[in-house]
């Protein structure tokens, strides 16, 4: 590691206050700052989404799944009552990825009973017309992947992925899927260090080559991370990516453009900033409890201040009310 600064022990205090497991800064080549437990295997939320990115680019790259194939030509409906209507199964995969089925049928893990409620009216959009951030489309990626690969994606993603970028600490024992009756398609759960986190960040700055092997196109990586659908949320989104639109990416921060994150809630998230060379990694337990939601324009303030400063300043921070895109 470089010379620990100001700037950067600073970002260390920030998430020392903010109660994380572990933070990483890194660049393209080399890990520049870390603190706290960078080793721990910590349960990502939607996080999850964009380490799903990697498994489908390899199976769109290796001829195994495409990206226009319709869920009706796939054969993914929903066991759950009601199923899927013929408009919802004509969505496609890019429709998925993008947040833009139009399918709204409930889904697990998506908030309970509140947020269900405030799902769209099933058949309000056709595919590929609106973005709505629903869990049903990215459970369902994780069947129509486990599907076309004819595999667990999550050995998928340790053999294809985790092992030949170097990650240290990836176990796909102790990823796991998680279930409720809303939705025959299950949560995939994994479990991932905040090294093996900013190691995952470091692949995409590096167009998904590493130590000379290309992982992953890279004409993936740069459809995945471009603007693919206008969120209305500020960040524009990509493939299972937020992406920096008109300088939105990370709320109270200006993000310059090729900017682009994973966020997940309590204090989770993994940014990737080219212009600048630099990767920020930030795991925070979401089993640990307590403050999140009676202190979370507190903690959107710090989160601000800590991208700020793991940036040397060079990310500037400005007055932005909107919250984490989660």
């Amino acid at each position: 590691m470089t010379q620990v600064t100001d700037h950067l022990a600073r970002a260390g205090e920030l998430a020392l206050e903010h109660g994380v497991g572990g933070l990483v800064v890194a660049s393209r080549e080399r890990v520049v700052y870390e603190s706290g437990d960078v080793s721990a295997a910590i349960g990502c939320r939607s996080i999850r989404k964009s380490l799903l990115n990697a498994v489908v680019g390899q199976a769109v790259a290796t001829g195994r799944l495409a990206l226009d194939a319709t869920l009706a030509e796939l054969g993914i409906d929903d066991a759950v009552e009601p199923g899927l209507s013929a408009s919802e199964r004509s969505a496609r995969v890019r429709d998925l990825l993008t947040c833009r089925s139009g399918v709204y049928h409930p889904a697990n893990h998506a908030g309970g009973p509140s947020a269900l409620a405030t799902l769209p009216p099933r058949g309000s959009h056709r595919p590929g017309e609106w973005f709505y951030y629903n869990n049903w489309d990215f459970n369902a990626l994780g069947s129509i992947v486990n599907r076309a690969l004819g595999r667990d994606l999550f050995d998928e993603f340790a053999e294809s992925v985790a092992y030949p970028a170097g990650m240290q600490d990836f176990d796909p024992e102790r990823q796991r899927y998680a279930r409720q009756p809303y939705s025959e398609h299950a949560t995939y759960s994994f479990r991932i260090s905040p090294r093996d986190l900013a190691r995952f960040g470091q692949l995409y700055l590096r167009q998904g080559n590493w130590n000379g092997r290309e992982i992953l196109p890279p004409q993936w990586i740069a459809d995945s991370t471009k603007v693919q659908a206008i969120t209305r949320r500020g960040p524009a989104y990509g493939y299972l990516w937020w992406v920096a639109h008109n300088g939105a990416l990370f709320a109270g921060t200006s993000m310059p453009d090729g900017a682009f994150a994973a966020y997940g809630m309590g204090g989770q998230f993994l940014v990737v900033i080219p212009e600048l060379d630099r990767v920020i990694s930030l795991l925070a337990d979401p089993e640990r409890g307590g403050q999140e939601s009676k202190y979370a324009a507190a903690h959107r303030r710090r989160l601000a201040h800590l991208v700020h400063h793991a940036t040397e300043g060079l990310i500037p921070l400005v007055n932005d009310r909107a919250s984490l895109a989660e």
